[in-house]
Parts: structure tokens; sequence; C-alpha cells
């Protein structure tokens, strides 16, 4: 498929939630009793089959009992706990190993990111136009005032990253990365903690990956409230943008299938895996 087609059987973006597709939405979570409840309510009950994948980060403040709960209740369909605090980037890495759905989406466990603009993200995939879509807080959507140190600073190392990736990316930090899973399956990732944003962005652009932005709306969260990413964070993303783009390993060329998971087959039913 050339860029700017569709593929055959391909759906309409009227309807998006009419595809036969199985989405992983991944949530990593350290220490939000706060949002987790309301969050991952908000994920299972999306329009799509959705497989709920939270990886506990070594949260103290009574997180893991109410995961549990919610795996319980069928909330989450896999739990997985890390004995200590290890970082995101250890925590998706962990989650995208459980993944066993067409896409998968990144989303974080606080209220920053609204879940019900993720039909939204998928629209690219699933018409063909995109391997993975980025949803952009910079591209119009409404978003909370704050932190005018963070904006700079996120704006500097998109700023930072494209230059190595040759993308024009508005948001390389952004929490909201939707990825085909036989894309992801080939990325290799290897960072610990925040440092996962800009090596995942470095990884798709060294396989070629089409990569489309979608604006989204933020409502940013103030230290008080349970912000984590800090000024050590930044200034550790310039070394993972320089490590990630110029050190091995490197992601191999992306290859798409001739048809996706998700297309109805000669018979009319989606693909057997």
């Amino acid at each position: 498929m050339t860029e700017g087609t569709r593929r055959p059987g391909s759906p309409s973006p009227a309807d998006p939630a009419s595809v036969p597709v199985k989405l992983s939405v991944v949530i990593p979570a350290y220490d939000e009793i706060a949002t987790a409840d309301r969050l991952i309510r908000s994920v299972r009950a999306l329009p799509f089959e959705v497989e709920v994948v939270v990886v506990d980060d070594g949260s103290t403040d009574g997180t893991r009992p109410l995961l549990e709960e919610l795996e319980r209740e069928g909330v989450i369909d896999r739990l997985v706990f890390h004995a200590e605090n290890r970082g995101k980037g250890a925590a998706l890495r962990t989650g995208f190993g459980e993944c066993t759905g067409d896409i998968v989406v990144v989303q974080d466990a606080d209220l920053e990111y609204d879940p019900a603009e993720i039909p939204r993200l998928l629209d690219p995939i699933l018409e063909g136009w995109a391997d993975a879509v980025y949803g952009s807080r910079f591209l119009g959507g409404p978003h909370r005032v704050h932190l005018f140190w963070h904006y700079v600073g996120n704006r500097f190392l998109t700023l930072l990253s494209n230059i190595f990736t040759d993308l024009n990316l508005t948001d390389m930090e952004t929490c909201y990365k939707v990825i085909r899973r036989d894309l992801l399956d080939t990325l290799p990732l290897t960072r610990e903690r925040f440092g996962i944003e800009p090596e995942i962005t470095a990884r798709l652009a060294q396989s070629g990956a089409r990569i489309y932005e979608v604006p989204i709306s933020y409502r940013g969260r103030s230290y008080s409230e349970g912000k984590k990413i800090g000024w050590k964070d930044g200034v550790a993303a310039i070394w993972h943008i320089l490590r990630s783009n110029l050190l091995p390993p490197r992601a191999p060329k992306w290859i798409p299938p001739d048809r996706d998971p998700w297309e109805p087959s000669v018979g009319g039913g989606p693909l057997s895996p």
C-alpha cells in the first residue's frame, strides 16, 4: 500500500467502534490511589474489545489493594506487580510483554489524559494511513494553563528529538502513543524511566513507520496533585535522545503485512491470529 491509499476492507472513520479490532491498553501505575479506579473504569468502558493491562510499579499508597479488587471484578484483565519502583519505561516494557491485542495504547493512571479520546487516536491506523499515532497536547486541544517551564522543556526536547529523527512531531513527550502491536514487537526498547518516550520515538523513526499526530485535551497536574516528572528527568531526556538515536540497538525496517489483523478475510470474518 502506498502513502495516502486505504487498505481494502479498511473501516470508515465514522464508526471505528464497528471494526473487529482488539485494543491492549497498557497502564503504568505508581501511587495513583486518587485516580486509578476512575481512570481504569473509563478505559474498560471504551466501545471496543479492550484488554486492560496494568503494571503497578511499586506503589505504597494503597494503589495495590485497589488494583487487586479491580482485577477480581474483571475490570483489569492482566495485573503485574513490580516489587519496587523501577520507572515508567520498565513498567511499559513489562506491560507490552503482556499484550495480545492488535493495537497497543499507552495510558497513564492519572486523569491528565482522557480515555474518551482514544477512539479518535485509532482512526489513522484503522483507516490505513498510519502505523503509530501520537496524541499532541500542542495542536489546539483544550488544556489546563500552568507550569510554563514544563511547556518550554517539552518543546525543547521535542525539537531536539526531531533534529535526530528527522520527524516533525509537536509533542514527543506525550503519554498517548498508539502503536500497532506487530510493529511494537519489533522495537528494541531498553529504557527504565521517562527515557522511554524519546526511545520509542527514535525506534519508530528508525523503523520507517508512518506516524500521525492527533490533537488531544490535557489536564496537567501540579506537583501537589501528584505530578512526578521533574527537571532532573528533563535533563536526563537529553541523554536518552542522543543515546537512542546514535547508539545501538536500532529498530529494523518495518515491513507492514499485506492485510491488517482486523480486516475481514475472504470469507468475511476477521483474520485468525
